[in-house]
């Protein structure tokens, strides 16, 4: 039968992958990290028992995290990703030329060192000389921050342990103090089928924050059930708005400039979280 990795995704409900071996685990200061080879997957991080990323499927996330609101942006020049410790969105960031400095700040830096370590297709770009990473708590780091960044991107765990500041409402205001006059910021928002009263809530205080506000969704098999969620903040630019000749060549796998519009369609059910 083999070893296999559960994911209780609620008390009735898990998705589970078949493991060759654990690289490695280890209690950090802030969650518990652990690192597996699974058969399906290949490399994958897990924190707090919660699939983080995986070899296979990482690109879906990390594309669309970091494309929609870099091609809504019409001259990103200073980034932050808050989180992200696994070096993938940062990856995706660099692809933009217009891009002068991405500022990557992870609570915790074992995260840091063992994707390094262990998924090198997804860290590797932290050693870019356009990269500043800084071991910091991302919450503290905003709220000193003024009229820094052009595009802010959110790339936390669920709302639990280190990551509970990142999805309230004063996180958002201190966002749009650190962002320049016409900056934007992304967020992950979960999924609406385990998670719809956060979908709502960071929705509802995102809006009251942000001019523009958008809920997108992309799909990503190896996170609850599928079907994830990423609400935009926006000064300024409405993603819906972008100029065919705003979007350049890069190399990706899931997110285009077709896709870029498309995913603001939302399923009906998604949709009436927005309107609520």
């Amino acid at each position: 039968m083999g070893t296999w990795f559960t994911e209780k995704q609620t008390e009735n409900f898990g998705i589970t992958a078949k493991i060759n071996r654990s690289l490695h685990k280890e209690k950090t200061d802030f969650q518990e990290l652990e690192m597996l080879e699974t058969e399906e997957w290949g490399n994958m991080l897990v924190l707090d028992d919660m699939v983080m990323t995986t070899e296979k499927d990482e690109f879906v996330y990390h594309e669309m995290v970091a494309h929609v609101p870099l091609f809504t942006h019409p001259s990103p020049k200073q980034v932050l990703v808050v989180g992200g410790g696994d070096g993938g969105v940062i990856r995706e960031v660099l692809k933009h030329p217009s891009v002068e400095k991405a500022t990557l700040v992870e609570i915790d830096g074992k995260v840091i060192e063992y994707s390094k370590h262990y998924l090198p297709s997804i860290a590797g770009a932290l050693e870019d000389e356009r990269v500043e990473v800084k071991v910091d708590d991302g919450f503290m780091h905003i709220a000193k921050s003024e009229r820094e960044y052009d595009v802010i991107m959110v790339d936390s765990t669920e709302p639990v342990g280190p990551a509970v500041n990142l999805f309230s409402k004063g996180f958002y205001e201190g966002i749009a103090k650190a962002l320049k006059e016409d900056g934007i910021f992304v967020a992950q928002t979960d999924n609406p089928w385990f998670k719809a009263d956060l979908i709502k809530q960071v929705y509802g205080d995102v809006k009251e924050t942000f001019p523009i506000t958008k809920v997108y969704t992309a799909n990503i098999p190896t996170y609850p059930s599928g079907l994830w969620t990423f609400t935009m903040g926006s000064k300024i630019y409405d993603p819906l708005q972008v100029s065919d000749e705003r979007f350049i060549d890069i190399e990706t796998k899931y997110y285009t400039k077709e896709l870029h519009k498309a995913c603001f369609a939302l399923p009906k059910f998604v949709k009436d979280l927005t309107e609520e």
